[in-house]
């Protein structure tokens, strides 16, 4: 096994195509389909599924890919300290619920690091697919929440796939609403006085849970529920429904708009923040450099509630 045969596989799996990694490469399709066959043949496992409409990574590929790229952006590193180049396009994937903090260390992160060739990528998804994406070494990093009420049922699946939750930050749930609702001058808003106003969530897919929320789960009843797939039609949405959803409290103003506000919500437990890595996974210079820029959002928020 080489680190050529490495970069290759990463490249075919990035294109889809045989064809279209052997141009990107420089070499012949031959000569790729070859090292690709025995870099399989030596490691014994199927990395890539032929069909006659392509080829797609398998399961066992996936695993193997993410080791790959750790192993090269360790090369990188290496060759960063002692070649004094650039390393070569560097890599990078976190996936997150819609916190506005997580794009924020992102921008941190390219602002760093992206000053030639990079390939980043930033997923808000839903919870479970945040889970999936680290336990299958698509990302390095995952970021989500754990409560009283949710906290028993993820750490079981975090167990399942060998991950590890690190907690971060503790968040006051708040409920985020427009400037212009009727509760917007509350000090202090509860689940009754919420009863009358329209309740925005962000859907899970088939993982539809009220484990698997991004919002608190509240023992009260709602009885106008919305769901949605991104942060700007949430945010839409209060403005124009008076809706609300709950939440951290972290919130930016250039991200989420000057027209949402942030109120503490009485009567539900704490959100304890944090990030999950895989136990078998060594962080990057990028994944450390990112968290060192998501710790930084997450304590000026903490300065500016106590």
């Amino acid at each position: 096994m080489t680190l050529q045969q490495l970069r290759y596989a990463i490249i075919v799996a990035e294109t889809g195509k045989i064809t279209e990694a052997a141009n990107k490469l420089y070499i012949s399709q031959p000569s790729l389909t070859n090292s690709i066959h025995e870099l399989e043949k030596e490691m014994n496992i199927v990395i890539f599924n032929r069909t006659n409409k392509g080829i797609t990574v398998s399961k066992e590929g996936e695993i193997f890919l993410a080791y790959a790229r750790q192993i090269l952006e360790q090369v990188a590193i290496l060759e960063d300290k002692f070649k004094r180049n650039d390393g070569g396009k560097k890599q990078f994937c976190v996936s997150t619920q819609h916190y506005s903090f997580a794009v924020n260390a992102f921008v941190d992160l390219i602002k760093e690091y992206g000053q030639n060739e990079y390939d980043f990528s930033l997923r808000e998804t839903q919870t479970y697919e945040i889970i999936e994406d680290v336990a299958h070494m698509r990302s390095e990093i995952g970021i989500l929440f754990l409560n009283d009420f949710n906290e028993t049922v993820i750490n079981k699946i975090l167990k399942s796939y060998e991950l590890v939750f690190h907690k971060m930050f503790v968040a006051k749930p708040h409920v985020f609403i427009s400037r212009n609702h009727p509760l917007a001058e509350k000090a202090i808003i509860t689940n009754t006085e919420l009863e009358i106003y329209p309740y925005l969530s962000f859907e899970q897919g088939e993982h539809n849970s009220f484990y698997f929320s991004e919002e608190i789960f509240s023992v009260s009843e709602r009885k106008k529920n919305i769901r949605v797939r991104d942060r700007a039609t949430l945010f839409n949405l209060l403005i124009g429904l008076n809706g609300y959803t709950v939440c951290s409290g972290i919130i930016d103003k250039n991200l989420n708009g000057k027209d949402i506000i942030a109120i503490p919500l009485a009567d539900e437990n704490n959100m304890r923040i944090g990030y999950i890595t895989h136990k078998k996974c060594m962080l990057s210079r990028l994944g450390i450099s990112y968290l060192d820029s998501l710790k930084k959002y997450l304590q000026l928020n903490n300065t500016k509630t106590n």
